[in-house]
């Protein structure tokens, strides 16, 4: 009898990792709508169309991050096929409790610690890091270093600066001269907080549409 061999795998279009900013100028209620607001975000209908355009999925995983020491996964690998996926990704991050409060900015620790969770994920054709953040690096290493002595030369970074002050230009420049790397990296901007979901919505929609259109079949 002929063996019965499995067939091939799908295609993973794009490994997306999420990376939150817990750091101490980020307070309780600001927190919460980081949370809630991208937990609402993966469930709203047009970044669903988007990421469910390809008959690839795409890996999708989160991160809080604040000090040197001080990274925490809120959501595993997961590969999303469907809507369902989306919901139970948006369910789990509801249910996540803040993993630090009092810890500074290390964006170059946080990058560092990404290619580790890279390490762990499904083999997908582009691997992406959406880093959100309302300040600039004052804890540890630049993210220049991140990206000298870390396997991320392969890796997207986009940058989700949230700020409501008259500082936010000067804190968007920062990002795209310290933080965007790669071809077609981007900045989106969150008018503070309260406005987080809105720009995280459009965030997803440009990262996930942009791979899923080029691999359409």
């Amino acid at each position: 009898m002929a063996a019965c061999l499995p067939g091939p795998a799908a295609a993973c279009r794009l490994a997306l990792l999420l990376a939150l900013d817990v750091s101490s100028s980020v307070d309780a209620r600001e927190y919460l709508l980081q949370r809630d607001g991208l937990a609402r975000a993966l469930i709203a209908p047009e970044v669903q169309t988007a990421f469910l355009s390809s008959r690839d999925p795409v890996a999708l995983a989160a991160y809080e991050w604040s000090g040197r020491y001080n990274q925490h996964i809120v959501l595993d690998w997961t590969l999303v096929r469907g809507p369902g996926d989306l919901l139970a990704a948006s369910h789990r991050l509801t249910q996540v409790r803040r993993s630090e409060d009092e810890f500074p900015t290390a964006l170059g620790y946080a990058l560092g610690h990404a290619a580790t969770l890279f390490a762990a994920a499904p083999a997908c054709l582009r691997r992406t890091i959406d880093v959100s953040g309302d300040g600039v690096n004052n804890d540890g290493f630049a993210p220049g270093l991140a990206y000298r002595y870390f396997p991320l030369t392969d890796v997207t970074v986009n940058g989700l600066v949230i700020d409501q002050t008259e500082g936010r230009a000067e804190l968007v420049r920062y990002f795209q001269r310290e933080v965007l790397r790669g071809p077609g990296a981007f900045v989106e901007e969150a008018e503070g907080y309260d406005d987080f979901e809105r720009a995280m919505r459009r965030k997803l929609e440009r990262e996930v549409s942009s791979i899923a259109v080029g691999m359409a079949r």
